[in-house]
């Protein structure tokens, strides 16, 4: 995971989860940078974004599908 300040998000097109129930509590996705996953809350879309390298987004993706024992 890394900082954003060598992307430039602000024109980006940001999607919510498929998973999203239409509230404000989700987080969203750009597919501007095929290369990587830009994320960011959608309380806060000026807020900070974080960047992640696509294997690293999966495995956080993966862990959370994971049952909680």
């Amino acid at each position: 995971m890394r900082n954003t300040p060598d992307h430039d998000l602000s024109t980006a097109t940001w999607h919510k989860s498929s998973y999203s129930q239409g509230g404000n509590d989700c987080l969203e996705v750009t597919a501007a940078f095929p290369a990587l996953v830009p994320v960011r809350d959608s309380k806060n879309p000026h807020g900070p974004k974080l960047v992640f390298r696509p294997s690293a987004w999966s495995a956080f993706v993966d862990h959370l599908k994971r049952p909680q024992s």
